[in-house]
């Protein structure tokens, strides 16, 4: 079986109006002319540009979490500003720079700004509760919480923004919005009220599947349009997640309270967590990014005109 049956092949003849698709088409030709006209040639070129857009896409989290890591190691203890309010004007000016570099839209910044407030809000509670700690002090700080971590959302938020347009996602399946808005609700409220009262996550798994149990998400890498599972897709960026925050508590940032006497591997259970959380987001992406039921047309370019 080919590639080509695996994938609807996109039309790569016209000129790409997107910054991603003027850079994948600047280098990958090199790569079709040393493999040829292969499958593998034609299975690396989709890999290489897989690669390259995912990178492109979290440029926001990329950063923010390599910054939580190397002022983990230099950081200078003498410092007039603390790590902790140094990483949050950092991620002020990072946010205002994909602005300003238009790597995103306004509309997509305020939904953004939504999911910020939404996990700050939960952070505090989670605080309260012992749930985690943020061991060092700073000056830009909500009760326990340093206002940089609600950044840690935003780029969330950013991430899922920026890759539905860069891959042109479309959807077969897709439940009604309104069951979506009240689904992540929710979740949201459970983050809360399982601390109080029943924990209902494992229904609200449940509710995952049948909401979304038949939903595919169709794509555009490079030549071809792909598809896969929703659900996989939500369970696969978790999973990054879950690394990340391995990163972050390696780096101390803050910590769970298992790790208070050394660190140690975030537990698996958490994954569970992120992808809850995580559908909020989604959801509140929709919001300016309306899910498209994919169609038998297929796209002029190979990617829609982003910046």
């Amino acid at each position: 079986m080919t590639l080509r049956h695996l994938a609807i092949r996109l039309d790569t003849t016209v000129t790409p109006g997107s910054r991603t698709e003027r850079l994948l088409h600047q280098f990958l030709p090199y790569v079709d002319r040393y493999f040829g006209p292969s499958q593998f040639g034609a299975a690396l070129t989709e890999f290489l540009a897989f690669g390259f857009k995912q990178a492109y896409a979290c440029v926001f989290g990329g950063l923010l979490l390599a910054l939580i890591l190397l002022t983990r190691f230099v950081y200078p203890e003498e410092a007039w500003v603390t790590r902790y309010d140094f990483l949050f004007l950092c991620a002020v000016v990072i946010q205002i720079s994909m602005l300003a570099f238009k790597l995103e839209s306004w509309d997509e910044a305020k939904v953004i700004l939504i999911f910020h407030v939404v996990g700050t809000a939960m952070e505090v509670f989670k605080t309260h509760a012992g749930s985690w700690v943020y061991p060092e002090n700073g000056f830009f700080r909500l009760g326990g919480v340093p206002l940089f971590s609600g950044f840690m959302y935003a780029a969330v938020g950013s991430y899922l923004a920026r890759i539905s347009r860069i891959f042109q996602f479309r959807y077969m399946h897709y439940p009604p919005l309104w069951t979506t808005w009240i689904f992540a609700l929710a979740i949201y409220v459970n983050f809360f009220a399982h601390h109080f009262t029943v924990d209902i996550r494992l229904g609200l798994f449940g509710m995952l599947f049948v909401l979304f149990g038949r939903t595919w998400v169709h794509y555009s890498v490079y030549r071809y349009r792909h598809k896969m599972p929703l659900i996989l897709g939500f369970f696969l960026v978790a999973v990054f997640i879950w690394i990340a925050e391995n990163i972050g508590t390696f780096a101390n940032a803050w910590q769970y309270p298992d790790q208070l006497d050394g660190w140690s591997l975030v537990s698996l259970h958490k994954l569970n967590a992120w992808v809850l959380l995580m559908i909020i987001s989604f959801v509140l992406v929709t919001i300016i990014n309306k899910p498209l039921p994919e169609t038998d047309e297929i796209p002029a370019e190979p990617g829609t005109p982003v910046t």
